[in-house]
């Protein structure tokens, strides 16, 4: 029996213990902010609170990122969400150390059945995906807080339960000094899908667990394969079931096979068993080492409210879906750029509580739409029914040799950004705005999200403006939450570049239009004649009805 070589196992940074102050003070003590959970959508939520300059607590019962023990857990990151770390100032860190892709191949036993470039409809200066193991990004974003200041991490916090009150929340945490509490203004539970204050509530997810089983294995070869996704609906080599390729960081690939539903766990993820699949798909002579091995089970769940009085669910607390296209880490992190900006404007007191209420509305309907998107992939990859495996090998068959039928072939629907519906604070509906390429005044290259970055609040991208009308817009700009800039033309307001035209067509943008953008890159509102009162109800409306709160 051949014997199969294992890598060393990753290192994992530990982050050290602090005394909290909180420990032996005479009052207890109150933040603006605590986040409880020092995973993905949380680390990304206190970065983007640090970016904004707002105080505020992670609180982790671990003293690390990622998971002890397992290896690669989420591994693409979409457009949207490396335009988002592009704004907190780590994409750089990502694109270097990860892997970039935007070719996939479906396959049907040995023949391919069809092919897709992502790169076709992108113009942002983000590729389409990235792929790199989950604890690198965790780790990023620690560095990043820590250099921006305003949060603080603490480690090996654990909270044992929360109190809420109308006005506050009482969190209770012990550490390794001993216990204490202290008060949030806001609490974010960011503890993942087996949320401990969830239980503690009492709030029913919902859930529900596939009977599809699957093997994770991080395999790393000496004989490099194409960069691509490649997906087989009907593997020979798998006993006729799917299986998914992806390269990440490190040269490690993550091949996922998907295993009979009444297979052992354990059985199923020893070296012997799986090195087996892997000689039966890729031939006795390919030399590669284990990184990690491991089986899995698909689930889902949702809450009905994402906040629950000063309280919000973000990440797999307030909901999982299936990983098929890479829908469930992408949307913590959008999650959390959806929150950040919003609970800022409200603690600086230029936005009313209402605007929190939009957090759940938006991010409940993207969730909903991500189940269905995986559930109809599920379906697909295990049909249920004799009508679902007709209709399957009808699909499979079709697209072979005719272009309409390929999108049938459901593999994964890739992650993107969720258009929101249209609500009283988003008449139009609002879809994300690709970060396109700009020129700064000085002729340098810039981008969009650069611009979200020192957004107060709204950024009004303003298509070469008549100076009249703009004289008469600063004036009302200065008593809102608004930062106008101009795209072309020239005018008293600070000026970019867009040469090819490209930020204009992306927005629909005809001369003297007026978009504003909210900081988390979504277009709430396109203003044909931006005049003052235009502008102000415009911005009163985005920020669920505000406008009393503007500065005198």
């Amino acid at each position: 029996m051949e014997t199969f070589r294992f890598a060393a196992p990753y290192e994992l940074p530990t982050y050290p213990f602090v005394v909290p102050p909180d420990i032996g003070a005479v009052t207890r003590r109150r933040y603006p902010v605590v986040i409880v959970g020092g995973g993905l959508s949380g680390l990304t939520l206190a970065c983007d609170l640090a970016q904004r300059g707002v105080r505020a607590i992670v609180l982790d019962d671990d003293d690390t990122v990622g998971a002890r023990g397992a290896s690669s857990r989420g591994i693409c990151y979409a457009q949207k969400s490396l335009e988002i770390f592009d704004r907190l100032g780590i994409f750089e860190r990502i694109a270097k150390k990860g892997v970039t892709w935007s070719v996939g191949k479906t396959y049907s036993g040995d023949s391919e059945v069809y092919g897709f470039n992502l790169d076709a409809d992108s113009i942002s200066v983000q590729p389409p995906f990235i792929n790199l193991q989950q604890f690198y990004i965790e780790g990023f974003l620690v560095e990043r807080i820590r250099a921006l200041g305003s949060v603080e991490l603490r480690w090996r916090n654990r909270v044992a339960r929360i109190e809420p009150h109308p006005d506050h929340v009482v969190a209770c945490i012990e550490t390794p000094a001993g216990d204490y509490a202290l008060e949030a203004d806001y609490l974010i539970d960011a503890t993942g899908a087996n949320s401990p204050i969830r239980n503690q509530l009492g709030l029913d997810a919902h859930p529900s667990r596939s009977t599809d089983r699957w093997c994770i294995s991080d395999v790393r070869f000496e004989k490099p394969l194409p960069t691509e996704r490649w997906t087989w609906i009907d593997a020979p080599f798998n006993d006729g079931r799917a299986v998914w390729q992806h390269l990440m960081g490190d040269e490690v690939w993550r091949i996922d096979y998907q295993m009979a539903e009444n297979s052992d766990p354990e059985a199923i993820s020893r070296p012997e068993v799986t090195g087996s699949r892997l000689r039966r798909q890729l031939g006795p002579d390919v030399e590669f080492e284990f990184v990690w091995i491991g089986p899995y089970q698909y689930r889902d769940h949702l809450l009905d409210e994402f906040r629950h009085g000063r309280v919000f669910f973000i990440g797999d607390s307030a909901h999982v879906v299936c990983p098929f296209g890479a829908r469930g880490g992408n949307s913590g992190i959008q999650d959390a750029a959806n929150l950040g900006w919003k609970l800022a404007l409200v603690l600086e007191g230029r936005a009313g509580d209402a605007l929190l209420d939009t957090y759940h509305a938006e991010r409940r309907a993207a969730t909903v739409e991500n189940l269905e998107v995986t559930s109809r992939t599920a379906r697909f990859l295990a049909p249920r029914s004799p009508a679902e495996h007709t209709l399957r090998r009808a699909a499979i068959a079709l697209a072979r040799r005719y272009a309409f039928a390929r999108p049938l072939v459901n593999t994964g629907r890739m992650s993107i950004a969720n258009p929101y519906p249209p609500a009283p604070w988003l008449p139009q509906g609002a879809c994300s705005v690709q970060n396109v390429p700009l020129l700064a005044a000085d002729g340098q290259p810039t981008r969009l999200v650069h611009l979200l970055r020192d957004a107060s609040a709204l950024l009004g991208l303003w298509f070469e403006p008549s100076p009249a009308d703009v004289d008469a817009a600063l004036q009302a700009a200065e008593r809102l939450p608004v930062r106008l800039v101009a795209i072309g033309g020239t005018t008293r307001l600070p000026t970019l570049g867009d040469p090819s035209g490209t930020l204009a067509r992306h927005l629909g943008a005809a001369p003297g239009t007026l978009c504003l953008l909210r900081p988390d890159g979504y277009l709430a509102r396109r203003i044909a004649d931006a005049d003052p009162d235009a502008l102000a109800d415009a911005v009163a409306t985005a920020l669920a009805g505000s406008r009393a709160l503007e500065p005198a």
